[in-house]
């Protein structure tokens, strides 16, 4: 139980309607969980407009409405919060009613297009491995400590963020690391929270169907920085030309990282296989059993927070050449035939030609490469062609298939992807809807020691279909397939 005019304090109060001493038991912008004693903020979504739901908010007797438009008939019982922005207060309100709890942990977030997961994930398991309590809030799941909390978005909302870092202030955690998407940023998710230091991997072609342009898809990834205080660092990934755009307006302090340039944090591949990474780092050989140059940034990365933190770099180093990546990231198996299939999440063009670039890298001539790769339902229609176009340039029979086409229909998903295939690249192109069937097809096609990769839903156990989530786990069709067709 809080005080509004505790929960308020940060928040840009235009005007109060009604009584200023009133007691809140909780905070929502889903107008389903008003009930008295609950404070209800009216959050303008992509999907609906929560002032549209103000009424429903009083008639459940709720305690506070905070919105940007007041209602034309205010009820005497309830007060009523005019704000600028009621994205932004409610990240404060969620912030305060929960006790500021991320100012006391240091919370570190990491954005980017790729490598967000393998990052706060490889981050998780290192400082577990130091000896400290540990949050994760991550695509795959949340945990504090081992516990496991499952995820539904790459950035939960702010009430549900802030109940997190509460709880992990509570476990004793010294430190949490979260994924930090560009949705959330401008939706105002994290408003409120005080990080410690940011990340900043890469930038490519994604969520374009959300942002419109890539302009407004790097501001919106700039936004993080550009909210980093004094104390904060900024670590960016300087061999990303977009780098140094993410730290223009940053208060914090300003660190690189690259496998090319002489930066602060320096590495470059010795040897790159199936096996896993041969590196030197800042003058240091190490072995890693991440697999490909993409891995050698999230690997490098993830070893100049640890310093940037105050740890021992070589003791940073020797925990993290022991550590796997997060589930569906380069996650591979081998048949018995020595046929080796790959799972990855690979759901943009420029994670699934990383993924494909570093199967050509650790290939030998005589194995094929038999790719199977989807794209999402309701989502940037423009990647579509563009990822079948890849598949077909580095792989020697791609299958076209379907991943989660949501509520869009998956053959108009498939005749998007099929523009992009090129005439010389007909031949060796297929096309079967199912993905299981997909899958399968591959599997048969594959001879001893070639390798098969399917792409797009990586660590996801699920297909979702016309708003229906049935189970499907590509690594556990693989498997069924193979043992089916005696490989």
């Amino acid at each position: 139980m809080q005080s509004l005019q505790n929960i308020l304090k940060d928040v840009k109060v235009l005007e109060i309607k009604g009584g200023k001493d009133v007691s809140v038991q909780a905070i929502t912008f889903d107008s389903r969980q008003v009930r008295e004693g609950v404070a209800f903020v009216a959050v303008r979504g992509v999907q609906a407009d929560g002032h549209d739901y103000i009424q429903k908010a009083e008639d459940a007797k709720a305690a506070a409405i905070v919105c940007e438009e007041l209602p034309a008939e205010l009820q005497p019982s309830i007060t009523y919060v005019l704000v600028q922005d009621s994205g932004d207060a409610l990240g404060k309100m969620a912030s305060a009613f929960y006790g500021h709890p991320s100012s006391k942990l240091k919370l570190i977030g990491v954005t980017g297009t790729n490598g967000k997961t393998t990052s706060v994930t490889l981050l998780h398991k290192l400082f577990r491995e130091l000896g400290y309590h540990v949050g994760m809030l991550s695509t795959v799941q949340n945990q504090i400590d081992e516990e496991v909390i499952p995820s539904t978005h790459t950035t939960p909302d702010a009430v549900k963020l802030n109940e997190l870092l509460a709880q992990m202030v509570k476990a004793g955690c010294a430190y949490c690391f979260m994924e930090v998407s560009s949705h959330a940023m401008v939706q105002k998710r994290v408003a409120g929270l005080q990080f410690a230091g940011g990340v900043f991997t890469n930038i490519t072609h994604d969520h374009l169907d959300y942002h419109q342009t890539f302009d407004e898809y790097i501001k919106a990834k700039k936004l993080f920085f550009d909210g980093l205080p004094k104390g904060a660092f900024a670590l960016i990934n300087s061999d990303d030309k977009r780098g140094a755009v993410m730290v223009q307006n940053t208060k914090a302090s300003i660190h690189e990282f690259s496998l090319r340039k002489v930066t602060e944090f320096k590495a470059r591949i010795i040897d790159n296989t199936i096996q896993g990474l041969h590196m030197e780092v800042d003058g240091q050989e190490v072995w890693c059993k991440l697999i490909g140059s993409f891995n050698a940034y999230n690997f490098l990365g993830v070893y100049a927070v640890a310093v940037l933190l105050g740890e021992e770099p070589v003791e940073a180093l020797t925990i993290l050449s022991s550590l796997e990546s997060a589930a569906g990231r380069f996650d591979y198996i081998v048949s018995d035939s020595q046929v080796t299939a790959i799972v990855d999440y690979a759901h943009t063009p420029d994670a699934l030609e990383n993924v494909l670039n570093t199967i050509q890298q650790i290939r030998t001539p005589l194995q094929k490469v038999i790719t199977v790769v989807g794209c999402g339902g309701n989502r940037d229609a423009a990647k579509r062609p563009i990822m079948a176009d890849i598949a077909c340039r580095f792989s020697d029979k791609v299958i076209l298939t379907s991943d989660n086409p949501r509520f869009e229909e998956p053959q108009a998903i498939l005749e998007d992807m099929q523009k992009g295939v090129k005439p010389l690249d007909f031949k060796k192109t297929l096309s079967v809807l199912d993905r299981k069937e997909a899958i399968k097809t591959a599997c048969m096609l594959a001879e001893p020691n070639d390798i098969i990769l399917v792409a797009g839903k990586g660590h996801e156990t699920y297909q979702e279909i016309k708003g229906v989530k049935s189970d499907f786990d590509d690594k556990q069709v693989l498997r069924q397939m193979f043992q089916q067709l005696g490989k």
